[in-house]
C-alpha cells in the first residue's frame, strides 16, 4: 500500500504541475526569482565596473593616444612637405633664372662675335675696294696715257697722211684739247 500513495502522490503532483504552467512564470516563485536577479546584477555590475570597464578604458585611451600622435605625426609631415614643395619651387625658379641669364650671355657673346666678324669683314670688303678702286685708277691713268700716246701719234700720221706738216706741239695740243672736251 505504501507503493501505491508513492505513485499516487507522485501522480498528484504532476497534475499539480501540469496546471501551473511555467515554473518562471509561478507568482509563488517571483521573490525568489527577483533576489536572484539583483545578486546576479549586482555581480556583473561589480565584475564590469572593476574589471572589464578599466580595461576597455584603457586600451581606448592608448588607441586615442595613438590616434593624437599619427595626426601629429602627419601634421608635421604636411608642413615639411610643404616647406620641401616651397624649396623646390625656389630652386626650380632660380635654376630657371640661371638658365635664362646663361642664355642671355650666350647671346651676348655670340652677337658680340658676329659683330667682330661683321666689322672685321667690313674692313677687309673696305680694304679691297680701295684697293681695287686705286688699281682701276691706275689702270684707267695707264690707258688715258696710252690713248693719249696713240691719239698723238694717230693725229701725227693722219696729217703727215693728208699732206700737211704739223709740228709736235700743235698735234699735243690739239690732242690734249680734245681729251679735255669728252672727259668734261
Amino acid at each position: 500500500m505504501a507503493t501505491q500513495d508513492i505513485t499516487v502522490v507522485t501522480t498528484e503532483d504532476l497534475a499539480h504541475e501540469s496546471a501551473s504552467g511555467m515554473p518562471q512564470l509561478n507568482v509563488e516563485t517571483f521573490p525568489n526569482q527577483i533576489f536572484w536577479l539583483l545578486i546576479a546584477l549586482v555581480a556583473i555590475y561589480y565584475i564590469l565596473s572593476r574589471i572589464a570597464l578599466p580595461r576597455i578604458a584603457a586600451v581606448l585611451a592608448e588607441r586615442q593616444g595613438t590616434i593624437t600622435n599619427d595626426l601629429a605625426a602627419a601634421e608635421e609631415l604636411k608642413l615639411k612637405a610643404t616647406e620641401a614643395e616651397k624649396a623646390y619651387d625656389k630652386a626650380l625658379a632660380d635654376a630657371r633664372a640661371e638658365a635664362q641669364r646663361i642664355a642671355a650671355e650666350a647671346k651676348a657673346e655670340i652677337q658680340g662675335d658676329l659683330d667682330k666678324a661683321i666689322a672685321d669683314a667690313d674692313a677687309e670688303i673696305a680694304e679691297r675696294s680701295a684697293e681695287s678702286e686705286k688699281r682701276i685708277a691706275e689702270i684707267r691713268e695707264g690707258a688715258m696715257q696710252s690713248v693719249e700716246i696713240v691719239a698723238k701719234d694717230t693725229a701725227e700720221a693722219i696729217v703727215a697722211a693728208l699732206g700737211g706738216a704739223a709740228d709736235a706741239a700743235t698735234v699735243n695740243a690739239a690732242v690734249d684739247a680734245r681729251l679735255k672736251r669728252g672727259a668734261a
